[in-house]
């Protein structure tokens, strides 16, 4: 309890600080990229290249097999979430999402 209490005092007395102008606070800013769009060629190598299933694929985007179907034939296109997902697995980030599990196969 002793050690929260200091912290928390620190963490006080840092922000009194900068609301005082004595200490420089932290800023991080983000930017945040438009969604990009896929068209059906771009969405079927994107899964290929990650050797997933189309009915994997589904799982991993939430969506039915038919919906993926509909999307590699172009009658469907994928939108916002789903996009964000796409460029997930197009940049190979998609393992440190926490529903994705990597498992050893021997």
């Amino acid at each position: 309890m002793n050690n929260y209490y200091k912290d928390l005092m620190t963490g006080l007395n840092e922000a009194i600080g900068i609301e005082r102008g004595e200490l420089n606070g932290r800023k991080t800013v983000y930017e945040i990229q438009p969604v990009k769009k896929y068209d059906n060629k771009q969405i079927r190598d994107i899964r290929n290249s990650v050797g997933m299933t189309q009915v994997l694929f589904a799982d991993y985007m939430g969506v039915s097999s038919k919906t993926v179907e509909a999307w590699e034939k172009g009658t469907n296109h994928p939108t916002g979430t789903a996009c964000r997902l796409i460029s997930m697995l197009e940049n190979k980030t998609f393992e440190s999402l926490p529903f994705v599990k990597k498992i050893a196969i021997r």
